[in-house]
């Protein structure tokens, strides 16, 4: 079904990864704690008290997973990069050994024909800067710039794109509103100036990565949001319920402005977190490419909680992955023509930087997960032909991996299965697929 997609020449096939789901070595080589760290300690905060401190020991065995990637055939690989590896305590010294883990990774990347894709900041935010109170202060943007011009300087000349921050809107509802990941706050709306700093931090960053002449991108965890029906009251729930997933985190960068809020009951300036000029600075490095990560729509009514603008539904008839989320491929179609619609010429190339399905450990031959990424990529292939400008596909995730919140075994999005006992690595039938399938779309590019 899906092996002559017909999408643009140079189109780039990867897999991601993030460092603190699969790095471990939490304690090794100057290493400092992350609120991740401390979380995981927090007596029931994570499934069977689990951590990312091992993982998948990818800090140890990162050559054979770059070996894993060869097999695929992959363009490209996205990763995150561990801040308080690099600064133990989010800012001044820096820890070389840190950053020689990142040169080494680099290395072997390219020697595999693999083109790196950092990102610099996947919620592993050093403890240090949240006891100073994390996102909610404004100094952690511009200590995010500074810790991004020391990494890009050691591997900009090898790295020529880089993501500032993986889904900013998760980070903050769940990292500091609802509490459930780190660092665990419950702030509920008044968590929204956590989501104007990572913000501001990427627009300083992009600054500082566009002086080095690199390209920058940010990639958002987005949602075809749709009413649960034509009723007005669903349908003004849908309109705040968009506002606050998908437009608080695209209309800064590519219109300056926010949303309008007041459906959720935000003052214009988000508290007092908006400063004179920082719309400017959040827009004016402009974005050299959007990360869409997409996993499920969301069906939305009006509100049954006094305490929230709208209420989230289920999507009925319609498969669901071992994580609930329910199987909707042709909402990524309609999500990506939603984005070209709305943002019109300020919306950049688009590259799919998450995509992929959880299942139970149990689940043989991999059907679902296959079945799952064959679907996605017929509809990432429609809306191209629709005109949208999608330049590459990055499938979550190479590895099973430590799943935040939900620990190490309950939900595996790996196309490689990994036993944590023994960090044995094995290859699914959704490896060989996504291997075949990359190799027919070069065969039908003649190359």
């Amino acid at each position: 079904m899906t092996d002559r997609l017909d999408l643009p020449a140079g189109f780039r096939w990867g897999a991601a990864t993030a460092a603190y789901q699969i790095e471990g070595a939490v304690d090794e080589d100057g290493r400092g704690p992350s609120v991740w760290d401390v979380f995981c300690a927090r007596p029931g905060a994570v499934r069977d008290g689990h951590s990312g401190a091992v993982a998948c020991d990818h800090y140890h065995r990162y050559a054979e997973d770059v070996e894993l990637m060869r097999g695929l055939g992959l363009d490209g690989y996205r990763f995150s990069i561990a801040w308080s590896r690099i600064q133990p305590a989010g800012a001044g010294k820096v820890n070389e050994a840190g950053l020689a883990f990142y040169d080494r990774l680099v290395d072997a990347l390219l020697g595999a024909g693999i083109t790196p894709l950092p990102t610099l900041f996947h919620w592993d935010l050093p403890q240090a800067l949240e006891e100073g109170g994390g996102w909610l202060d404004r100094d952690t943007a511009y200590r995010f710039a500074e810790y991004a011009a020391l990494v890009a300087d050691r591997l900009g000349d090898r790295v020529p794109a880089w993501i500032t921050l993986n889904e900013p809107f998760v980070h903050t509802v769940f990292g500091y509103a609802l509490g459930i990941h780190a660092p665990g706050r419950t702030l509920m709306f008044e968590a929204l100036p956590a989501a104007h700093h990572q913000l501001l931090a990427h627009g300083l960053a992009a600054s500082v990565l566009h002086e080095r002449g690199l390209e920058v991108l940010l990639s958002n965890n987005l949602t075809l949001v749709e009413p649960a029906s034509s009723d007005p009251a669903d349908l003004a729930a849908a309109t705040a319920y968009d506002a606050l997933h998908n437009r608080l985190f695209t209309d800064p960068v590519l219109l300056g402005r926010y949303p309008d809020l007041s459906a959720l009951g935000v003052p214009e300036d988000i508290f007092g977190a908006v400063h004179p000029g920082d719309l400017d600075l959040i827009r004016t490095p402009g974005l050299d490419g959007l990360g869409l990560n997409f996993y499920n729509p969301t069906r939305v009514a009006a509100p049954t909680d006094p305490g929230l603008p709208f209420t989230l539904v289920d999507i009925p008839d319609v498969p669901h992955t071992a994580f609930g989320w329910p199987v909707v491929p042709d909402a990524l179609r309609r999500l990506l023509l939603n984005l070209r619609d709305v943002y019109g010429n300020t919306l950049p190339p688009i590259t799919i930087t998450e995509n992929g399905c959880s299942v139970t450990e149990d689940t043989d031959p991999d059907q679902p997960r296959i079945d799952y990424l064959a679907t996605h990529l017929d509809a990432l292939a429609r809306a191209v032909a629709e005109g949208v400008d999608v330049r590459g596909y990055y499938t979550w995730s190479l590895l099973d991996n430590f799943e935040w919140a939900e620990g190490l075994f309950s939900q595996r999005f790996g196309l490689v299965h990994v036993d944590f006992a023994t960090q044995v690595r094995t290859p699914r039938a959704s490896y060989a697929w996504y291997r075949d399938l990359i190799a027919g779309q070069r065969a039908c590019r003649g190359r």
